[in-house]
Formats: structure tokens, sequence, C-alpha cells
């Protein structure tokens, strides 16, 4: 075992040394396909992630890695507070299921009971088997959402269109590889037809922007249909007040939620949690007591023959209806969503033991209710409250709507960031708001845009019955592409018996698709505004990757050569005292913006590192493993690479923690990766030899010299991008345009590093792509 140990070192300092480090190409790859690996890499490219603004840095109690071990304390502590972050969309979807059901009122008293039956087996079926028991296996190291299933397949299959199988960054510890063994044909098939197929590749990032881009939608109607729900409620006992009044509040209300997001009110769902504990037992409750005073036969409802039953009477306004039915599944996705703050144990118990009861029971309290009262339907929750119980249900709703809208707003600012790091949305600025709790975040530019949307949709629709349609669909489409992915995991990953897979599409995948297409059937109803609100993200996004991915090709096809480099160097008139970091998007190879900088300033730092912030397709990248050192070229002294990994839910570290780690672990590299001397003193990368410790301690000391001298100064490229000449209307529009129109929109570079503007010299080039 130390034998395979010392070789599998001596492997690794190879992959790390023996190219001289320099970003080229590795090793084991022919110099014959440089430009093949080239273009390869820039069609693959990931934007590289940019440093976040925080308030401080910050350390999680429980790291990834752990949660799933956790002392049953902790398991329990992380129940109770899921309540308050993860279910109130599902917890209030009882304020307006029913309505949206029966638009048109009840026409037969069985209606009910088949309604509450479909209701019943939805929740069953979606919630319990599918996200509870099934989805929230699917994790990326203790994340979800549609982002982390992306990544999980990225990682097991090269299917990614970013460089993500990097042999560096398979060391990392939290990326745990794994590939299907040749012994499951059905997986391996799969995962030679993913990587081998451009358009199945390009499909699954479309899916996965398309996902993203409902989820944001989802972000903008949970706050509109849950306040306008739980406010208008009010009419209960001021009948005076109309449509329009209801409205105005609800916009105040809207205004005020996102007016205190930049506080750092994610913590308002720990908070909150006993406000929603209430809810929840309240509407249990309710339940319990409309069920015994007007028809405890709704009970027989868990047969499904009254489906049946239903369709059979009703049949296309059956089909309808189930635009109305699904609403009752809003918030199952956050579940998986916000599964990074806690644990699959911790959401599993407060699923099944708090959340799946109450709803229960309020549904069928209600459907005992409007088997007497059916024209009361309109307001079926209100109108089934007892008298000596409505205003404090009605605060306590209206607590429980904010509370909603303020988790889908903290999940549309991840799944924003998580985009960022993945290359697919514009560079803005992400404020973390907590030193104790991961994930809780701020984005300025996203929050406005999402407040004047909610304004804009609730001035639009004013009630609830066209806005559950809107709302319905971005559901349905969240949860068919969630259950299109976890397909693909079950073949792929889990290799799952054929026979499990075909049931859960016959069944879950199946009823899902049903509900998508009744939803899709009132798109001019009000369906259309999510798919509109999409068509824009989608746009922005895919936008935003087309024209980066142009560009890091135009570098690629242009980097500096080997041979460029040393004669650059050897020419250069003069080398100052000082560090510099040269930002470059390329991870492979020296960008050709160096060339610009040396032809303008014919003098170099002593010392220059290349760095590469870059993010990996996972969720954390441990601190020890972030910085990935090497020596660009051994003819020529002080210059070296540096790659900076983060997963795409790391917190960035702050510029001046930034520059210490780095030259921390600058320093080791240097010190544990010095070239090794042979016989005659000369430079070798292979072979046994003694290590060169004064060397070393030279390296070292002329690192530290700089330093001190002349300091550290950033060199960074101020790129234009246009289109090259012959190129259609289409690409010229796209490039020209609305790519350049985005770049002068977003924040710039040195905003996004966060660079010290006295200690920053920017390079100009021009992209023709």
């Amino acid at each position: 075992m130390e034998h395979e140990g010392i070789i599998a070192e001596e492997e690794r300092r190879k992959v790390v040394e023996v190219d001289s480090s320099d970003g080229y190409d590795r090793q084991d790859q022919d110099q014959d396909n440089d430009r093949a690996v080239g273009e390869e890499s820039s069609r693959n490219i990931k934007k590289l992630d940019s440093f976040d603004v925080e308030i401080a840095r910050f350390k999680s109690e429980y790291g990834h890695s752990s949660k799933q071990n956790l002392p049953w304390v902790m398991i329990l502590k992380f129940a109770i507070q899921s309540i308050g972050v993860v279910y109130g969309d599902l917890g209030t979807s009882p304020l307006y299921v029913m309505p949206g059901i029966f638009p048109d009122g009840i026409k037969h008293e069985d209606d009910i009971l088949g309604a509450l039956s479909l209701i019943f087996y939805s929740i069953i079926l979606i919630f319990l088997v599918k996200y509870v028991l099934i989805v929230l296996s699917a994790n990326d190291d203790g994340d979800g959402g549609t982002f982390a299933l992306y990544s999980l397949m990225c990682r097991n299959a090269k299917v990614s269109l970013t460089p993500n199988q990097q042999a560096e960054d398979k060391e990392v510890s939290n990326y745990r590889l794994e590939v299907p063994s040749r012994r499951f044909r059905r997986a391996s098939t799969m995962k030679s037809f993913l990587e081998n197929s451009e358009a199945a590749k390009y499909l699954l990032l479309y899916v996965t922007i398309l996902g993203t881009a409902m989820v944001i939608g989802d972000g903008i109607l949970t706050p509109c249909i849950s306040v306008l729900s739980a406010v208008g409620g009010i009419q209960e006992a001021a009948s005076s007040l109309g449509e329009n009044q209801i409205m105005w509040i609800s916009v105040v209300i809207l205004i005020l939620l996102f007016q205190v997001q930049r506080f750092g009110t994610h913590k308002v769902g720990y908070s909150f949690a006993p406000i929603l504990s209430i809810w929840f037992l309240g509407i249990g409750l309710i339940g319990i007591y409309n069920i015994a005073k007007h028809d405890s036969g709704v009970i027989k409802a868990v047969n499904p023959l009254y489906i049946v039953h239903y369709f059979m009477r009703n049949k296309k306004e059956a089909w309808i209806s189930l635009g109305g039915v699904i609403l009752c599944l809003t918030g199952s996705e956050a579940l998986f969503a916000d599964l990074g703050h806690f644990n699959i144990l911790s959401i599993q118990l407060s699923s099944c033991l708090v959340v799946l009861p109450s709803i229960i029971l309020a549904y069928f309290g209600q459907a005992a209710y409007l088997r007497k009262h059916s024209e009361n339907v309109a307001n079926t929750f209100y109108s089934s409250l007892p008298k000596s119980v409505y205003w404090p249900m009605f605060v306590i709703a209206v607590l429980a709507a904010i509370i909603a809208s303020q988790a889908m707003i903290s999940a549309t600012f991840a799944i924003v960031k998580q985009s960022v790091a993945l290359g697919c949305f514009p560079n803005v600025k992400v404020v973390h708001t907590s030193q104790k709790h991961e994930g809780q975040i701020y984005v300025p530019e996203v929050n406005t845009l999402l407040m004047l949307a909610c304004v804009g949709v609730t001035l639009g629709f004013k009630t609830t019955l066209k806005l559950g349609n809107a709302y319905g669909i971005a559901v349905a489409f969240v949860f068919s592409i969630t259950s299109t992915f976890l397909v693909i995991v079950m073949v792929m990953i889990w290799k799952t018996n054929i026979l499990l897979v075909i049931l859960y599409v016959l069944t879950i995948g199946l009823v899902e698709y049903v509900f998508l297409s009744s939803v899709l059937y009132k798109f001019l109803d009000g369906g259309y505004v999510p798919l509109l609100f999409a068509a824009v993200m989608m746009t922005i996004m895919l936008l935003w990757n087309y024209g980066y991915r142009k560009k890091y090709q135009f570098e690629v096809e242009n980097k500096v050569s080997r041979e460029a480099l040393v004669t650059i160097m050897s020419n250069t008139i003069h080398r100052a005292p000082g560090v510099a970091l040269f930002y470059t998007e390329l991870v492979h190879g020296i960008s050709p913006i160096f060339t610009q900088y040396v032809a303008n300033v014919p003098a170099l730092h002593s010392v220059l590192v290349f760095v590469s912030i870059k993010s990996l397709p996972i969720s954390n990248v441990p601190l020890e493993e972030r910085f990935f050192f090497r020596r660009v070229e051994p003819q020529v002294s002080g210059m070296y690479r540096c790659v900076v990994r983060y997963g795409y839910r790391d917190a960035k570290i702050e510029p001046q923690f930034f520059e210490k780690v780095l030259i921390d672990q600058w320093e080791d590299f240097i010190q544990n990766n010095a070239p090794y001397a042979d016989e005659r003193g000369e430079a070798s990368d292979h072979g046994i030899a003694m290590i060169n410790e004064e060397g070393v301690q030279r390296e070292i000391g002329l690192v530290d010299e700089a330093i001190k001298i002349g300091g550290i100064m950033y060199l960074m490229g101020q790129s234009e991008v246009k289109a090259s000449r012959g190129s259609g209307f289409a690409k010229r529009f796209a490039i020209n345009c609305l790519y350049n129109w985005l770049k002068r929109c977003v924040r710039q570079p040195e905003d996004v590093f966060n660079v010290p503007h006295k200690r920053l010299l920017k390079v100009g080039i021009t992209y023709e792509i």
C-alpha cells in the first residue's frame, strides 16, 4: 500500500509539474490535438465566477458532508427550522386551491369528493412519494434544485458545455466522480449517448435554463398569489372593501417585503418557524372541526373511484380543473431546492409528521364544509373558519403568506447565484447577509426586478383566479423537468431496475405531464405570464452564455504559444519589483491580452501570476483545495498560473483575505513542488534527484521581496466584442447589439472582482468572433 501511495503521488506530481504547469496542454495530450482540445474547451466553457461582496466571511456550523450524519438533537432542530423555510408556499395553498378547481361554481355534489380525491392522491404521489422519498436522494453533496441535478449529471458524464472534467478538478475531495460500470449496459449506453451527442448536451443545458427560468417566475408569482389570497380574506369581515382596495393593500405589503430584503430577512424563516407551526396546527384542527361538524363522509374520497366518476361526469371540464388541483402542490419543489440548508432526514420528518397531516386535514375539512355550503366555494378557506378564530387566523394567514413569499424570493436569489456560477447569467452583485447561516444572500438588481414584476402582475391580475392559471404553468414545468432529469439519474447514476424506472414514468411522470397539458390549456387566461417571464429570462441567459463562449473561443484560438512567451520575456526591457495578478478567463494557455499589454507597456513586474477564477460542477470546494498553482514556463522565472476553484454555493472570499490565502498557498506550492536537480545541477521535471533547497528559498525570497517592495498590482483586460466580417445578421445582432448591451448594463470586471481601483491597470483589446 505504501508503494502504491508513492506511485500515486509521483503520478500526481507529473500531472502538476512535468508540463511546466504552464496552462498549455497536459502531458498526456498530444501537441497535434492542441487546437482541437482548445476548440472543444471553447465550446464547453463556462462563465468564470466572480467575487461576491459579503458582509463577513462565514463558516457553516455543519458542512454539507456532515449534514447527513448529524446527532438526533440537530436533526430535530433542523426539522423545526425547516418548517419556517421550506413549507410556507405549500402550507398557504389551501387559501386558493378550491376556488381554482371550481372557478364557475360546483355543479354536482359528488364533484367535491372527486376533486378532494384528486388533491389527496396528488399530494401522496407527487409531494410524498416523488419529492420526500425519491427526489431528496438525488442531491448533489447535500444540495438540491435543478442546477444540482444538472451538475450531478455533469460530474458523472461529460455532458456539460463546460470543461468540468479536468484532472486537477477530480482531485477535489467533494468531486466524488462516479461512472457507470460496464456491467450495467443501460447506464453505459445512456452515458455514451449523452457524451457523444452535441444535441443532447445542448438540450440538457436548455432544459436546465428553462427550469431555472420557471423557478424565477415562481419567485415572482408566489408573493403575488400568497399575499393577494391572504389579504383577500378581509372581505369576509369587511364586505365593503372591493377588489381594487384589496389589490392596493397587497401592493403595499409586497413593496415593503422587497424593501426589507437588504437586511437579510431570510433569517425570518428561522425566526418565524413557530408562526408556521401554529398555522399548520391551526388549519389541521379547523379541518377536524369542519369534518366533525359538516360531513364526516368526505373520508370516502380516499377511494380513487371518485376520480373516475368525476371525469366521467365532467369530461373536458374535469381535465381543465386539473389546473386548479396542481395548486395544492405549489412549494413541493422547495423541499428539494432548500435541501442545502438542512438535511434529508430533517425534511422528511417535518414533512411526514407536521406538514402532510395538516394540509390533508385542511382539504378534507374544506370539502366537508363545501358539501353543506357549496355557494361559498369562491372564498372557501375564510368562509369555513369558525367565527371565533377568524381574526387570529387572518393575521396568521397574512404572516404565513409573507413567509412563503420570503422563502421563494430567497430561493430565487440562490438560483441566480448558481446561474452566474455556471455561466448562464450576467454578473450581478451578491451580498451575504449572515455570518452563521450559509445560503443567506441578497441580490440587489434581482430584488428590484422581482419587486417591479410582482407589483405589475398584482396590478394586472387583481384577483387570484387568473393568477392561479399562471402559477400552475410554472409549477407544472418545474415538476416535469425535475422528473426528466431524475429518470436520467436513475438510469445512469443509481442504475435503478428498469421496471422501477418504467413504473415511475407511467405513474408520476404521466400524471405530471397530464397536469402540464391542463395548465397549458389556460394559456390565454393568464397562463402566458410565466412563459413570457421564462422567454425573457432564457433569452438573457442563453445570450450571455453564447457571447461568452464565442469570446473564449477567440482567446483559445489566439492564445500565446510557448515559444512566443519565451521570446516576449527575453525581449522585455525591464522587470519592475512587485507582484502582478493578471486576471484571465483562460484556464489553459495565456490570453492574447498579455501580448497586447506587453506591446503597450514594455515592462513587467518581477513576479507575474495569471489568475483564473472558475466554478466546478459541485456545491462546495474546501478552502484548502481552492487554489491550484502551476509554473508557467521553466525557462522564465517568476511566472505562475493560479486557478481558483469554487463550488456553485461557495461564498467568495473578500479581497484582503483572498490575497493572504493566495500568498500562503502559493508559497506552500513552491515548497512542495520545487523542480528537481539532476547530477549536473540542471533543472529537470522527472527522474530521481535531490530537491534544490537553495532554489526553493531563493524562489520564496523573490516572491516575498516583490510583495514587500512593489506590493500587489492587478492587471485586467477591457475587452470589446464584435462579430467578424461576413457574419450573418442574426450573429451580428446578437453580439454587436444584445450581448454588448448586456455587458454595459451589468457590473464591470473590476467591480465583479472587487479590485481596488488604485491598484488596477486595464488593457484594452477587441475580439472579432
